[in-house]
């Protein structure tokens, strides 16, 4: 993405300042000129989070080059200011012209001290497009400019959630091989915003996992947070590596048999549920199969741990999650990206680079994936993994098992690996029940004539009532306030009554999408109206059906405004948890990119535990 260099020259006054008789905040101003535009007053008030210029010549005003970026703003928000800089003596540029081409032309060079101001854009078209933009001052006096550079300097320090230091891991095989060049392009941004990284390269699978679960958390608790150089597989990594070791897991029932707690009619409550559950045999009390209670000791629960207690260290001081300062941070450099574009609306290094030294926030939904056997007669342990963008068995299992044998394809191996096992077209018998809350029974509505949504769905006629997609600031993340503790953290934030259902029978697929999971090859995802911090998970249960009809599922889903759920051989059901159980020998799950052997597995989603340096898509 082009810079966007403005060129500001002061000019003889004396800075002024006054204060701000509501606020009682310093207002700083100056007479001086700007590139392309020529005299003008620049002022900084940081009551109002500006720092902008007036124009003394009206008629120069709007005279530069205009692209997607306008070089003719007269404001910058102190928020979208991410460093300044002085750099010393040197030249600067009177107002430029437009030459009888249209081109524009650098107007009188004049030689003076400068500083420069790093500031961020947003495209006017696209408001998802964010690039960096460079305003270059200058005075005769070096203490003009140095005192400029110290206001701006000390309104920055005000903004109290940029990180100062964080932890960066780079994947250099990412995608086609371009995770080093990728942070090579953007590292420059974070050395300009004054935040220093301590950057490891990974050199295996698994590396930034053990580093993380082997992390002290003294040491943890001395960044800001963690940056994942890569794509969608070395974000999972990082959140594995420490939620595992650190987010507080419950004690399980003994018995996951699930037809205990739901009986034929599958109307039993969620609380009639787990009270005929069978005693557990160890201390445990109130244990549910769904992981529901929180709070019991670290001893009680390692059983549910998976690799990360053998490389894992005790640590001598608490970091639980959800966290109030500790954020995750991706920079794009993979096959798909999906959770970079769900939560940016882009998939551009440089933006999502300076969304995290501007401090931006974004809570996340996480699922916690559990499982109880690996094969129908297996005895194992529990295994958690986590999961925050989506989960699939069936058609998605077999995908990436069967791309594994292609890595060296690079990602023309998922292309290949998905039109091998879609000719196959295998299907699976298994249960899966979920909770059904009252608000997914309420949105059911009666079907009424020829033309109803069933018939419409069989069509692949579109519904714009099912239609609802996140957005930045959206009020349905919001609606409710995020847990500040994890023994807080709930299963979803519906306080009402809750049904378990039941679903049996021959599968294609068996999907769990956390967020809408948009890509390049699914632009709008599995599920366009999923929110990132609801409490939800959406449960997408696609029932054996001919070839054809699949074939037509899948062509949805690859589509602008397509509607890959409106089928009558799909089951969408939006739910905080559901469980799992195949009647076949083998069972193989897709957990965000990660292949887990289940043949009994449960999930629950966390509503906002983890946070990302992120905004949500503008658009």
């Amino acid at each position: 993405m082009e810079r966007n260099e403005n060129c500001l020259v002061v000019g003889d006054n004396n800075p002024m300042e006054s204060a701000n008789s509501k606020a009682g905040i310093s207002v700083f101003s100056s007479s001086l000129f700007l590139d392309s535009v020529g005299e003008v007053v620049l002022t900084l008030n940081p009551s109002s989070d500006q720092l902008y210029w007036q124009s003394v010549d009206p008629l120069d005003h709007g005279r530069s080059c205009c692209g997607l970026f306008s070089n003719s703003d007269s404001a910058l928000k102190i928020s979208d200011v991410y460093a300044v800089e002085f750099i010393d003596y040197g030249i600067v540029h009177e107002s430029a012209l437009t030459n009888a081409a249209g081109g524009c032309l650098s107007g009188h060079p004049t030689e003076m001290y400068r500083f420069k101001v790093y500031g961020v854009q947003k495209s006017k078209t696209y408001p998802s497009i964010w690039a960096p933009s460079i305003y270059t001052f200058g005075h005769s006096d070096s203490r003009t400019c140095r005192m400029w550079v110290n206001r701006i300097n000390a309104s920055l320090d005000m903004e109290a959630d940029r990180p100062k230091n964080l932890l960066v891991f780079v994947h250099p095989r990412s995608g086609k091989g371009n995770g080093c060049r990728t942070w090579d392009a953007v590292a420059p941004i974070f050395s300009q915003a004054n935040v220093k990284t301590k950057v490891i390269m990974t050199e295996r699978a698994g590396h930034a996992f053990d580093v993380l679960a082997s992390i002290t958390n003294r040491e943890l608790d001395s960044y800001d947070g963690v940056v994942a150089v890569g794509g969608d597989g070395l974000f999972n990594e990082i959140l594995n590596g420490l939620l595992l070791s650190r987010h507080e897991v419950p004690c399980p029932s003994r018995s996951m048999d699930f037809k205990n707690y739901v009986d034929n009619g599958c109307e039993l409550s969620v609380h009639e549920a787990v009270g005929n559950l069978e005693e557990p045999s160890d201390p445990c009390e109130d244990d549910s199969p769904l992981l529901m209670n929180i709070g019991h000791s670290r001893t009680q629960v390692s059983n549910l741990r998976s690799e990360a207690d053998l490389c894992h260290t005790e640590h001598d001081s608490k970091f639980s999650f959800p966290h109030e300062r500790f954020r995750f941070g991706i920079i794009p450099a993979g096959s798909t990206d999906a959770t970079v574009i769900c939560t940016t609306g882009g998939r551009d290094p440089v933006m999502s680079a300076l969304q995290i030294v501007l401090g931006k926030r974004l809570c996340l939904d996480v699922a916690q994936v559990v499982r109880w056997k690996t094969t129908s007669t297996s005895k194992d342990e529990p295994y958690v993994r986590y999961a925050a963008n989506f989960a699939g068995y069936g058609f998605y299992g077999d995908v990436i098992m069967e791309s594994e044998k292609y890595r060296w394809m690079g990602p023309k191996r998922y292309d290949y690996a998905g039109t091998k096992v879609f000719l196959q077209h295998r299907s699976y018998e298994a249960e899966v029940a979920y909770v059904q809350v009252e608000s997914e029974k309420a949105s059911v509505r009666p079907e009424r004539g020829p033309w109803s949504r069933k018939m419409k769905a069989l069509m692949g006629l579109s519904d714009p009532s099912t239609k609802g997609t996140c957005r930045a600031n959206c009020s349905v993340c919001n609606e409710k306030p995020i847990q500040s503790s994890a023994k807080s953290a709930s299963i979803g934030p519906y306080k009402g009554e809750s049904k378990w259902k039941k679903s049996k029978g021959r599968f294609l697929s068996v999907g769990a999408a956390v967020i809408s999971c948009r890509n390049e090859r699914a632009p709008d995802g599995l599920v366009a109206d999923a929110h990132l911090s609801d409490g939800f998970l959406h449960l997408i249960l696609v029932k054996d059906c001919p070839r054809a009809l699949y074939l037509r599922h899948l062509t949805q889903i690859a589509m602008k405004g397509g509607n890959p759920l409106n089928f009558r051989f799909v089951e969408h059901h939006k739910t905080t948890a559901f469980m799992f159980t195949s009647f076949g020998k083998e069972s193989v799950w897709n957990v965000d990119g990660e292949i887990l052997q289940g043949h009994q597995l449960s999930a629950q989603v966390y509503r906002g535990l983890v946070s990302l340096f992120a905004t949500g898509p503008e658009v």
